[in-house]
């Protein structure tokens, strides 16, 4: 709460010059007026409308208090969470703008850190201590109660400011009353006018002043101006001139508050009306006499017609409070109802939480409702969202819990590869290394700030071991030998042979899998085989997908059998982006044909787009085959 000086200081900016909303940090329908004193009214006039005035002011304190909507629930943020916020809020935000804030977080603070006390109080006394010896000391209390008190500086500096900035206001409004009754006093028909001017335009431009002084000071001007205008009667010329300039402008205004009677917006209408009345005050003087009267009236008329739009459209809103209720207990019922049972993962409770915020929007949508209404209605609210939270925080307790034990399997397989990739007993080795590679693929995942660090250190062990083990294989034997010459003919005789079908094709891809294998220095026989059957197949009569997929199994076929996992594990991933790829391409046309909504079906561009659109939609298909394919082989 704001100590007494604050509070003081706050209600003083609320009032003078600018008709303000009355009722702090609380949003509202409607603007509330403070004060209303207009020149020119007639006593009964003046008593009349400062009543209606006090009346909306107390009615709207009473009853317009809307529903108050904290965006961060600080009842579930840890201590630390707490003091990062309130850190964040002084930080970036004006010091008289967070009071809700900041009162919402010290009781949340308190709260749990009351709860945290009591904790260590209670295992204090429990292994034998004296409740007289007990104490407790906490960093983050520290950090808690700096940030406290550097609010309480900054907030006490900025109303000390603004009652300096009003003092100094005061102290000028005086400087130009005195200055007004010595040109009075001595009058010089020639210069009066003019300095009489230059006084009203300093008037005009004086901020504002404390509530307790406002009125005293402004009748004091007031008066003195009537003085100057009843002396002015030796210079009629320019007296009547500033009554018809004076009229003139009270007359622009009234047709305005015509303009704002009409208006269907009859809060923004209630708003510019007090604009209108602040300007007829402030900076407009008098008018004749004779029209003086008939000229308030009409004005004065005009005000009480606004006036009663409002009050009729605030009955109206009344009304509906009921409806407003009865929507808002119908979302929380669902809330209440929504089953988070089958939620066994990430993805299910991403689209609960999803659901729900559209719940929420729901609730707030329904309108707002004054406090007392309201209050009962947001704590059901508020219960059926802790309901929903307390259910998903559990489960991402778990799934956190999870991910450790994931991390700690996998770590122990790092250790196993690191043991491994030095060996030389290539038989074990390499089926232990395929096994631990297995069961890295079977582990769940990993917290996402290790994953990657992990993964490097895996992948380096295992390829480490890999790279060895391939190297001691390039040694080329007897037999490797006849493979290589064996193969060397072969691929003559199929340059040779121009006639071919797609059994003879195939007939020589297992013809050369038969051959045996390469050794891995001459493994670029491969890709001349590999060469030459896509250009045979190239030449058959067959479909593009077809033709795609008997070159692709030719080539995964022939890794899977030198096996060379690691480029079978890379074609892999080169498929998935290549998907992603196409996918993206697939988005973007599909959205530019929203261009040519208006456009006819037979359109060259529309035409072109589609051809392309379904052209993407056969090499996905094609993608996919292949990624099932890959997906088979047991490696």
């Amino acid at each position: 709460m704001l100590d007494n000086n604050e509070e003081n200081v706050e209600k003083t900016v609320k009032t003078n010059e600018v008709l303000v909303n009355e009722v702090a940090d609380v949003k509202v329908d409607e603007p509330i007026v403070v004060e209303e004193v207009l020149e020119e009214i007639p006593k009964e006039t003046e008593l009349e409308v400062t009543a209606s005035v006090e009346k909306v002011v107390n009615k709207a304190q009473d009853e317009v208090k809307t529903d108050k909507i904290v965006a961060t629930d600080y009842t579930i943020l840890s201590l630390e969470e707490l003091v990062k916020e309130l850190q964040n809020i002084l930080s970036n935000n004006p010091v008289n703008k967070i009071k809700d804030q900041i009162e919402v977080i010290k009781s949340a603070f308190n709260i749990k850190f009351g709860a945290l006390l009591a904790e260590k109080k209670k295992v204090f006394l429990e292994e034998g201590g004296n409740v007289i010896d007990f104490q407790f000391t906490s960093a983050i209390k520290g950090d808690y109660n700096t940030l406290l008190s550097d609010y309480k500086k900054q907030r006490d500096a900025h109303y000390n400011a603004i009652e300096k900035q009003m003092n100094d206001n005061l102290d000028k409004r005086v400087q130009v009353i005195e200055g007004l009754k010595s040109l009075i006093e001595n009058a010089d028909a020639n210069t009066m006018y003019k300095e009489f001017r230059v006084l009203q335009d300093t008037w005009r431009s004086i901020g504002a002043v404390s509530k307790t002084r406002y009125n005293d000071t402004w009748k004091t001007y007031h008066h003195h101006v009537e003085r100057f205008y009843d002396l002015l009667h030796l210079s009629n010329d320019f007296r009547d001139l500033d009554f018809k300039n004076n009229l003139e402008e009270k007359l622009k205004i009234i047709l305005k508050a015509e303009a704002l009677a009409a208006s269907a917006d009859v809060n923004e209408a209630f708003k510019e009306l007090q604009e209108l009345h602040k300007i007829w005050k402030e900076d407009i003087g008098p008018v004749a006499k004779d029209v003086r009267e008939e000229v308030w009236q009409k004005f004065s008329t005009i005000t009480k017609e606004i006036h009663d739009k409002r009050h009729e459209h605030f009955r109206d809103m009344k009304s509906k409070y009921q409806d407003i209720i009865a929507l808002k207990l119908a979302v929380i019922d669902r809330f209440n109802a929504y089953d988070t049972s089958n939620n066994k993962t990430h993805k299910d409770w991403q689209n609960s939480i999803v659901e729900t915020e559209k719940l929420r929007q729901e609730y707030f949508n329904a309108g707002k409702l004054p406090y007392a209404k309201s209050e009962e209605v947001w704590q059901k609210f508020k219960t059926a969202t802790k309901k929903f939270n307390s259910s998903k925080n559990h489960f991402y307790k778990d799934e956190k819990s999870e991910q450790q034990e994931n991390l700690k399997k996998k770590t122990a397989l790092i250790e196993v590869a690191e043991s491994l990739k030095e060996s030389e007993d290539w038989e074990v080795a390499t089926e232990a290394m395929k096994k631990i590679q297995a069961d890295w693929k079977k582990i769940g995942h990993v917290p996402r700030k290790f994953s990657d660090d992990i993964w490097n250190k895996f992948k380096a062990a295992c390829n480490s071991y890999f790279d060895r083990y391939h190297d001691q294989k390039n040694s080329v034997s007897k037999e490797q030998q006849a493979n290589v010459d064996a193969k060397k003919a072969f691929l003559e005789t199929l340059k040779e042979n121009k006639e071919h079908t797609k059994e003879s094709v195939l007939d020589a891809i297992k013809t050369w899998q038969e051959l045996g294998q390469l050794p891995r220095n001459v493994r670029h026989l491969e890709g001349k085989f590999n060469k030459q059957i896509d250009r045979l197949l190239e030449g058959l009569s067959l479909d593009k997908k077809e033709v795609a997929m008997l070159k692709f199994t030719h080539v995964i076929d022939g890794l899977f059998v030198n096996e060379d996992f690691r480029k079978l594990d890379s074609e892999q991933l080169f498929i998935r982006k290549k998907m992603d790829e196409v996918v993206k391409e697939m988005q973007q046309l599909e959205n530019n044909l929203g261009f040519f909504a208006n456009a006819k079906d037979d359109n060259p561009l529309v035409l072109n787009v589609k051809n392309s659109v379904n052209e993407f939609k056969e090499d996905l298909k094609i993608w996919k085959e292949k990624l099932s394919y890959l997906r088979k082989l047991d490696y």
